[in-house]
C-alpha cells in the first residue's frame, strides 16, 4: 500500500473493517441498479465491497447510502468512504465530488481535514509528466496548500509539505524544458524568460542549478557576458560543487578572459 494510503486508513476512523493494498475494482459495473434498503444494511454491504478490493462498486454502493438516507449519520461517514474507494480505484473526479460534497454540507467537522486530504491527494495523483500540460500539476498544488493553511499541525498536513515540493520541482521541470527549446532555436530571449523563472520561483528545487548555467549559455549567445557572469557567479556561490557550476566557470573562462575570478568568488 502506497504512503498516502496508509496515512488515509490510519487517519479516517469511521469503520472498523481493516482495508489491505490499493488496486483492481475497475471491472465493477458503474450502472448496477440497488433496491431500497436501511441505511445499516446498505453501508455494511459497502464496507464488505471495500475490503474485497472492489473499489469502484463500493465507491457506488457508499453513494447509494448517501442518495437513500442523505440525512442520516451514515450518510455523511459514506461520503468519505465513498471518496477513499473512488480514489484507491483511481477514479479521482469522483473522489473529489464526494469529498466536495461532504465539505460543502459538513465545512465545521472534525473529518473535513481528511476531505481536505483527498482532494489534494486526487489532484496530485493526476500531476502529468512535464511534456504534457501542468494545469493538474497547479491543481495538486492549490489544494496541498489549501490543506496546509487551514490544518498545518496535522499529518495530513505533514505529508502535504512534502508533496508540495515535489510538485514544484515537476513545475521547474516543465519551464526548464520549454527553456531548453527556445534555446535550441536560438529564441534567447524567450529562453531566458523560461530560466530565470526557475531560478526567481523555483530556487529551491534540483532544477535551479541548471538554469543558472542555461542563463550563462543564453546571455553569453546574445553578446551580454556582464550578465553572464552574473549568473555564473551566483551558481558559484550557492551550487560550487554541481557539474553545472564547472561548465559555466568553463565558459566564462573561455568567453570573458577576465571574469573567472569573480565567478570563482575572488573578485
Amino acid at each position: 500500500m502506497s504512503r498516502p494510503n496508509r496515512i488515509a486508513l490510519a487517519l479516517l476512523l469511521l469503520s472498523p473493517v481493516l482495508l489491505t493494498a490499493c488496486g483492481g475494482g475497475r471491472k465493477a459495473k458503474k450502472d448496477q441498479s440497488y433496491l431500497a434498503q436501511d441505511v445499516e444494511t446498505l453501508y455494511s454491504a459497502a464496507r464488505e465491497t471495500l475490503a474485497k478490493r472492489q473499489y469502484r462498486l463500493a465507491g457506488a454502493q457508499f453513494d447509494e447510502v448517501e442518495r437513500q438516507h442523505p440525512y442520516s449519520v451514515w450518510a455523511r461517514r459514506a461520503q468519505l468512504m465513498s471518496s477513499f474507494a473512488y480514489y484507491a480505484a483511481g477514479e479521482y473526479q469522483e473522489a473529489i465530488g464526494a469529498a466536495q460534497r461532504f465539505l460543502s454540507l459538513h465545512p465545521g467537522s472534525r473529518e473535513a481535514p481528511y476531505a481536505y486530504y483527498m482532494v489534494a491527494l486526487s489532484h496530485y495523483n493526476q500531476i502529468m509528466p512535464v511534456n504534457k500540460d501542468q494545469k493538474t500539476t497547479q491543481q495538486a498544488l492549490d489544494s496541498l496548500g489549501e490543506l496546509i493553511r487551514r490544518y498545518p499541525n496535522t499529518d495530513y498536513a505533514a505529508d502535504a509539505r512534502l508533496k508540495i515540493d515535489l510538485a514544484r520541482d515537476h513545475l521547474a521541470g516543465k519551464e526548464m524544458e520549454i527553456g531548453r527549446f527556445y534555446q535550441s532555436q536560438g529564441l534567447y530571449l524567450a529562453a531566458i524568460i523560461r530560466f530565470r523563472t526557475v531560478v526567481d520561483k523555483f530556487d529551491t528545487t534540483s532544477h535551479a542549478p541548471e538554469a543558472l548555467h542555461r542563463l550563462v549559455e543564453s546571455y553569453l549567445a546574445m553578446g551580454i557576458p556582464e550578465e553572464a557572469t552574473k549568473s555564473a557567479a551566483v551558481l558559484g556561490n550557492n551550487y560550487p560543487e554541481s557539474k553545472w557550476y564547472g561548465r559555466s566557470y568553463k565558459l566564462i573562462g573561455r568567453w570573458v578572459p577576465d571574469a573567472p575570478k569573480k565567478v570563482a568568488g575572488q573578485g
